[in-house]
């Protein structure tokens, strides 16, 4: 027994007792609790395994098929088992699963894919889909388009015959030329479902703006559009790009060699989410364009085997699968400091801001850093010095004037000055042919004509955003330049010297040289710069530029050159640039209609023998009627013999005999008198093929054509130097066409008569003589005689 006294000293017992014992007792305490903690475990274990299982459900597990434009974009779909209660067993391999409720929304729940699995190809694709290849190309010269049809005709015999061939599509051809480029580089082209597009690009590069400027441009402001999606192509199997380049021209790639084949790939990366097939190829068209064309081909057959098996774009193929393209593609989504600029929350510019900085300007159009903003694109010149384009043309006899005009000698003028005829204009109208000066403002145009005989070199385009030169250069360095062509004839045998003292004065300009004259932005003060130095002007136009052509002040003689009767043809013969070039035609033809009174106007003919001929009277008649020019030019085409003529299906097959022409103005003659249009046959020039049709209650004088021109009377009525005639705002005022009609057409211009002026020299090619061509041909009536032997001289 303790006694009370004793309760005081236990207190200090205790405390002896834990210093002297602590640690036993601290690992008894432990091993107490883990047994227990065991116990506990095992005993609740042994509850849960003594549980009955519970019933399985008597309704069958369900298949739930989800529609691809159910799931958010780069979500990749397993299908689902749902149990009883129409929740989704989740499988754990799954990139993303759905869980569906019996009420209320849709839920997703999954995670990003990576941009390796999304490089390797659409995981939609199936091995039952369809793939249409489709071959795009650009061409001026007509190489590419060769070589294109050449790789269509491959390919197409390829999918017939490779493993996969009930997979593949027969391969189409698309010229980026007449194609809406929004039909399928903003998304891919709407087909079936089941059908996946394969893009296949071949392109050439030039240094000269072509409408591959223009594609580049929408590439270029589809992936800025803030209001379309960043890969809006992201949908197609791939794409590949082959460029066409000139290494005489373009050494390498930095100078150049193949650069906008290397844009167009670089746009085509963005778009389509980095979707490249296979590696951009390139090739040297005067050395080993054949041998990489072939190569890249298998390489694109390879990559199109692998999509079809169901393996995307596969591993190690340069530029797949690699979420990082070229130095270049990258650099310019990222800032100075290497960080993306992309800001994806409001709550990232507290960032962006500084505590001594003020608030910065947001602009949500763009994502791209201020201080990798690109300036606006500078001026280029049109025909740099230094290009290949300057050197063909120069070669070919041209005068290149500034960076955008040119002047060349005609050959109708050297035989003017030898005394062995002028062209059709002197038959027509009364011109000179040494007293002319071929010129133009602008070597571009915005068609690229199957006949014309500029060898495919001059510039086309559809917009003028060229370094301009002023009006006053130009004539300046146009009339020199032809004047020092004119002084080199000087020692041409068989020049008269009366003739060549003339021809140091022009007084006619045809602007019609190459490229479209109407395209020059200053051409109103160029005109009136001939007009103050009594030069007369001669205008063509393709019929292309309704807005020039409506602002354009009076001319002497407004030419509109009519190829062909209807859309179809003028598509296949013109090759236009203007998506809307049909729409831009009949316009012109209209404000020719509402000017006829202000100017003389001429619709002019280029008869094609299988283009534009064979049942088109009545449309050209159509044609006529809409815009009642004053005259009608009906040419035969003029074959210039080029590798570009003839990779447009041009050859001299296509060039009718004058006879035919005849026949085909005879015809439409009829037709439009029929409709109660008084034209008639005022002229020819048998020599140029050529033959002018004429309004008869304008231009004749007492029963008598008057065709030709008093060009003093029209600079009189120009100057407002006759009475009551002026000029306002660009508009005639006081006086008409027919205020300025010349002399009566002479005899020997006149239908029948061949169109030669007898005061000239017939001069005929050696050996070709009439004699000579008439050989056999007694029952030739004298007619069919002369025709045949005056499409022999020059």
């Amino acid at each position: 027994m303790f006694s009370l006294d004793g309760l005081g000293q236990l207190p200090a017992e205790l405390l002896y007792i834990w210093h002297t014992h602590r640690l036993p007792i601290l690992l008894s305490a432990v091993s107490l609790a883990v047994v227990v903690r065991l116990t506990v475990y095992l005993r609740s274990q042994r509850e849960k395994i003594s549980v009955s299982p519970a019933p399985s459900s008597p309704i069958e597990k369900q298949v739930v098929e989800l529609k691809d434009e159910w799931l958010p974009e780069n979500t990749t779909v397993t299908s689902l088992v749902l149990t009883v209660d129409n929740h989704a067993e989740e499988d754990t391999n799954a990139i993303a699963s759905i869980t569906r409720v019996k009420k209320g929304p849709k839920t997703v729940k999954g995670k990003k894919i990576s941009k390796k699995i999304t490089a390797a190809g659409p995981a939609f694709f199936q091995k039952t889909d369809k793939i249409q290849p489709l071959i795009f190309f650009q061409s001026l010269s007509g190489t590419t388009e060769r070589y294109s049809a050449q790789f269509s005709k491959v390919l197409s015999e390829w999918t017939i015959g490779c493993d996969q061939s009930s997979t593949f599509l027969e391969p189409k051809t698309l010229d980026l030329s007449y194609i809406e480029h929004d039909d399928y580089f903003i998304s891919p082209p709407k087909s079936d479902p089941n059908i996946k597009h394969f893009y296949i690009i071949l392109i050439p590069s030039y240094n000269i703006d072509t409408v591959l400027d223009i594609f580049i441009e929408s590439l270029k402001e589809t992936h800025n559009d803030f209001r379309i999606d960043t890969a809006p192509l992201s949908g197609l199997l791939g794409y590949s790009v082959f460029g066409f380049g000139d290494k005489e021209g373009w050494p390498t790639e930095e100078e150049g060699f193949c650069s906008q084949a290397r844009e167009v790939d670089k746009w085509l990366a963005r778009l389509t989410g980095k979707k490249r097939a296979y590696p951009l190829g390139m090739g040297d068209v005067k050395s080993d364009t054949e041998e990489r064309l072939q190569e890249w081909r298998i390489g694109v057959q390879e990559a199109l085997v692998e999509v079809a098996e169901g393996r995307g774009l596969g591993e190690g193929v340069p530029g797949s699968g690699d979420p990082a393209e070229s130095d270049e593609e990258d650099a310019e989504d990222e800032d100075g400091n290497g960080q993306a600029a992309r800001v994806d929350d409001v709550e990232d510019l507290g960032s962006m801001v500084t505590s001594s900085s003020n608030p910065i300007p947001v602009d949500f159009t763009s994502y791209k850093s201020k201080s990798k903003s690109r300036p606006a694109p500078v001026p280029k010149e049109m025909v740099p010095i230094t290009s290949p384009t300057h050197a063909a043309l120069t070669k070919q006899g041209y005068s290149i004037i500034g960076s955008h005009s040119g002047v060349k000698i005609c050959r109708w003028t050297k035989s003017a000055l030898r005394g062995r005829g002028s062209c059709y204009k002197y038959s027509f109208y009364g011109i000179a042919s040494h007293l002319c000066m071929e010129a133009t403002p602008s070597l571009s145009c915005s068609n690229k004509c199957v006949f014309c005989w500029r060898h495919g070199t001059n510039p086309v385009g559809t917009t003028w955003r060229w370094i301009t030169d002023a009006p006053e250069l130009i004539f300046d360095g146009i009339t020199a330049a032809h004047y020092k062509k004119i002084k080199m004839m000087k020692g041409v045998p068989g020049v008269r010297a009366e003739r060549f003292a003339e021809a140091m004065r022009i007084r006619h300009c045809a602007l019609s040289l190459v490229g479209e004259p109407i395209f020059y932005p200053h051409i109103n003060e160029l005109l009136s710069i001939m007009h103050s130095n009594r030069i007369s002007t001669f205008l063509v136009c393709n019929a292309q530029h309704p807005a020039q052509l409506a602002s354009l002040i009076p001319v002497t003689q407004l030419y509109v050159s009519i190829d062909a009767s209807n859309k179809d043809s003028l598509r296949k013969i013109d090759r236009p640039l203007h998506r809307d070039f049909w729409e831009r035609f009949c316009a012109c033809l209209d404000i020719l209609r509402n000017r006829r009174f202000e100017q003389r106007t001429v619709f002019r003919l280029t008869l094609v023998k299988g283009f534009n001929m064979a049942e088109e009277v009545k449309g050209y008649a159509d044609l006529v009627e809409r815009a009642l020019p004053g005259f009608v030019e009906v040419k035969g085409v003029t074959y210039c013999g080029t590798s570009a003529a003839g990779s447009a299906g041009l050859t001299m097959q296509n060039v009718p005999f004058y006879e035919e022409v005849a026949e085909f103005v005879t015809e439409l003659e009829k037709e439009l008198n029929s409709r109660g249009l008084s034209y008639g046959i005022g002229a020819e020039h048998a020599h140029s093929c050529c033959v002018l049709l004429a309004d008869s209650t304008r231009f004749r004088k007492d029963g008598r054509w008057a065709t030709r021109i008093d060009f003093e009377r029209f600079f009189d009525l120009y100057e407002g130097k006759v009475e009551g005639s002026r000029l306002e705002g660009g508009k005639v005022v006081g006086w008409r066409p027919e205020d300025y009609v010349g002399d009566e057409t002479p005899e020997w211009a006149l239908w029948g008569n061949g169109g030669f002026d007898p005061r000239d020299q017939r001069v005929w090619r050696k050996g070709k003589g009439p004699k000579t061509e008439i050989e056999g041909h007694e029952g030739m009536n004298d007619k069919t005689k002369q025709d045949r032997v005056t499409a022999l001289e020059f």
